[in-house]
């Protein structure tokens, strides 16, 4: 597959900024556009091509800026429109990409449509947003909130219940109004033309519902699963096209979608580009392994040889036709080297092997703030430090059920999105150099020692690491266009794949445990031998063994 000019998102990688966390450059304890500008070149020489932003659209923030109450203004907190386009234009000449969240499967219950909508059945915007009269004196349909609770809000204005996957303050979107879709499409050319660079479209395999909305299964819980009904909806193929002609067409851009509950036949069609729908999506298998029965907040232990499973099938079943991304955080999930890596002892080589692993696959990268000096999980002591909506209110929740409150807060240690949201840590100063204020949420206590002033003074930092792995993405083309190969597949602690090229082979292991890991295997040790070392997480090796959390990639002809 060649990476020509219009392909140019395959060779890239991506980092994201949740600009809240950042950094702030006027003191009031929340990120801001300044602030990102002020660290535009500690992010070109990291070597990233691109930045997504998550929203800076203007915001009650309900859900940290997931709540839009106006597409074409910037959240007051983080600055001005001349201030994006200083940013738009400071990136841009530094060679750094800029591409925007898109959150279009709902708004904010503040944003005007929503009040026109809201404020009569025979408002021209009624029809914007899905409004359900009650069933036999009850909510529309059983369906529960991705933030727990109902799905639906009853409005006395009207006497009828508005949908709402996410919070009561994020009324879902009718994509069935095409007034709606071309005000969408409208908006999206309004970002296209100021220069951005594409978007990350935020569940966007949510807009197309299933006719009738049905009731869904309970699963012995309060609420049914209506996921079936509104995940890869019927029309959800016939919007993104719409969606490509009417908006994205004539653009040069990254467009990646997020999408629960897509599999690898569902990611085929979406970024086909024979389909002309999106470049990739986010897939979210590998990110609920460690989850039991009981869903997210049911934490297990990751079982090793799921993980490689899961990324495999993604690997081979999108080889030929669409493309993968890959990512181990976002501002969703957890801190990947206290997730799958050893935050304690090992924190330095495990978030070396968790990139290297992730790097040499065949995709975009993703990396999140802070992953790349391995900032990892916070343990707050109070549920007063939390402020994440979906936290929050799953606490509340377990709590009525009578579930201990340590058994929650255990829960939210490992999985909270605030995990992701703390500070970025700048240096060792108070606050971590975040904020000469008061930050908007409490910094991670190991910030005197996890920070990117230490990270920059080692030698061979993770941040380092980081480096030479985007710089063997950017010059070896088998690193983009070979196909993958698991080997060893059934090993409960050895993580360990090729990517094979016409006339080149990468050999890629990784010990995702903390025990030294003999290799046992004919072909993988003939493959050590004849190859040539391009980069470990150790200064020296020891062929027939992989040392504790050890990455090493092989490279032969």
């Amino acid at each position: 597959m060649n990476t020509n000019d219009n392909n140019w998102w395959k060779k890239s990688v991506v980092y994201q900024i949740y600009p809240r966390s950042f950094m702030d450059a006027n003191g009031d304890g929340i990120g801001d556009l300044n602030g990102i500008i002020e660290k535009l070149d500690y992010l070109a020489s990291l070597g990233i091509d691109v930045i997504w932003l998550s929203p800076i659209y203007d915001s009650p923030n309900d859900d940290n800026g997931y709540d839009i109450r106006d597409y074409y203004s910037i959240m007051k907190e983080f600055g001005t429109m001349a201030e994006f386009d200083r940013l738009l234009e400071e990136a841009h000449s530094r060679g750094l990409k800029i591409i925007m969240d898109l959150v279009v499967n709902h708004t904010s219950d503040e944003h005007e449509w929503f009040k026109q909508s809201r404020s009569s059945k025979d408002n021209p915007y009624r029809d914007y947003y899905i409004w359900k009269p009650a069933v036999s004196g009850k909510a529309p349909n059983n369906w529960g909130s991705i933030f727990s609770g109902p799905a639906w809000e009853y409005d006395e204005t009207t006497d009828e219940y508005y949908l709402h996957l996410f919070s009561k303050k994020q009324p879902d979107l009718n994509w069935e109004n095409k007034h709606l879709r071309q005000d969408i499409y409208k908006m999206m050319r309004f970002w296209l033309n100021k220069g951005i660079d594409g978007f990350r479209m935020d569940v966007i395999n949510f807009i197309s519902k299933a006719p009738g909305l049905p009731d869904g299964p309970t699963h012995g819980g309060l609420y049914g699963d209506g996921s079936s009904f509104f995940m890869n909806g019927p029309k959800i193929h016939e919007y993104l096209k719409e969606m490509n002609e009417e908006a994205l067409a004539g653009y040069n851009v990254l467009t990646v979608g997020e999408m629960p509950g897509a599999s690898p036949e569902d990611a085929i069609l979406y970024t086909d580009p024979v389909n002309k729908e999106l470049n990739m999506i986010f897939t979210f298998e590998h990110m609920d392994l460690d989850s039991g029965a009981g869903g997210k907040w049911d934490v297990k232990p990751l079982h090793l040889p799921d993980l490689k499973a899961n990324l495999a099938k993604w690997q081979t079943s999108l080889n030929e036709r669409g493309w993968n991304s890959l990512y181990w955080n976002n501002h969703d999930q957890p801190r990947v080297v206290s997730r799958f890596g050893n935050d304690t002892q090992y924190r330095t080589l495990s978030a070396k092997m968790l990139a290297t692993c992730l790097h040499m696959m065949k995709g975009t990268p993703y990396i999140y703030q802070g992953e790349e000096i391995g900032m990892t999980n916070v343990q707050f002591s109070s549920i007063q430090q939390y402020k994440d909506v979906e936290t929050l209110n799953m606490y509340h929740e377990k709590a009525v059920l009578g579930v201990e409150k340590e058994t929650i807060l255990n829960s939210i240690y490992i999985k909270g999105r605030d995990n992701a949201r703390t500070p970025m840590q700048w240096d060792n100063r108070e606050h971590a150099g975040f904020t000469t204020g008061t930050p908007w949420i409490d910094v991670n206590s190991r910030y005197p020692d996890i920070n990117v002033q230490n990270t920059l003074a080692e030698d061979s930092s993770i941040f380092t690491h980081y480096q030479q792995l985007i710089s063997l993405r950017k010059t070896l083309e088998i690193v983009t266009n070979g196909t993958f190969k698991l080997l060893l597949s059934d090993h409960p602690s050895i993580f360990a794949y090729e990517r094979i090229d016409k006339s080149e082979q990468l050999l890629v292991l990784c010990n995702f445990s903390e025990e030294p890991q003999q290799i046992e295997d004919d072909y993988v040790m003939a493959a050590i031998q004849k190859g040539k070392l391009l980069i470990s997480n150790y200064s020296s090796q020891t062929k027939q063994t992989l040392q504790p959390y050890e990455s090493s990639v092989y490279y032969h002809i």
